[in-house]
């Protein structure tokens, strides 16, 4: 019988975080787990494709669009489940235990959020996430995403579309269990703009989407 999980990437530019990402998975290789990694790639000019080709990934070339490379990417999928990482996000050690117990079940799966930095303000932003996955079941995509290709299929898949694509697919899916492992994803965003700031921009974000604002207008505001 084949593994049954298809990895899902999307990069760009992420010859940096990406290495850390793809260690962290072989421990689902030595276990069975995993049957193939997709990297969804929206033209990377780094080394992210050497990495990725050096991996075994199988490469899907397309425009740069979160969505639009994930939608491209769990289409190739053969896996009877997808699992889909942010490039830089790196799973605790002895996840496959988890995830390998929670595939009985059938059902979608997150992983719990932390952050690759220490101190006050990264766990209450972790903390404040996984509460918000717990309670309103609106993860997002940086807690990586564990479904059945059926159910994803079903759902609709992701939309092509650059920010917010998470929250659409996740809203279409149900009930979303929080698995009892983390998933490490960069701090750089945050310690950049300032964890405050940057938090508070994510929701205000989460709250125009909410109230009917295009994605393509998020996204520009998003990266100023």
């Amino acid at each position: 019988m084949p593994a049954p999980i298809s990895i899902v990437i999307p990069t760009l530019n992420a010859a940096q975080t990406l290495p850390a990402t793809l260690e962290a998975l072989m421990e689902g290789l030595h276990t069975g787990l995993i049957r193939e990694l997709i990297v969804s790639d929206g033209g990377s000019t780094d080394q992210t494709l050497e990495i990725s080709d050096e991996a075994g990934a199988e490469i899907v070339s397309g425009a740069a669009s979160r969505g639009g490379q994930l939608r491209r990417g769990c289409a190739e999928a053969k896996g009877e489940w997808l699992l889909v990482l942010h490039a830089d996000t790196v799973l605790q050690q002895g996840w496959t235990k988890v995830v390998g117990d929670h595939l009985r079940y059938g059902t979608p799966g997150v992983f719990r959020l932390a952050f690759s930095a220490s101190g006050f303000a990264p766990t209450w932003v972790a903390g404040w996430a996984n509460l918000r996955s717990r309670i309103f079941g609106l993860p997002y995509g940086d807690q990586g995403l564990l479904v059945p290709r059926r159910l994803y299929e079903k759902a609709g898949g992701f939309p092509d579309q650059p920010l917010m694509e998470d929250v659409a697919l996740v809203r279409r899916l149900g009930r979303i269990t929080l698995l009892p492992v983390r998933a490490f994803t960069s701090a750089d965003r945050y310690q950049k703009a300032g964890w405050l700031r940057r938090g508070t921009r994510n929701l205000w974000t989460l709250t125009r989407y909410f109230l009917g604002a295009d994605p393509e207008r998020l996204a520009q505001a998003y990266r100023r």
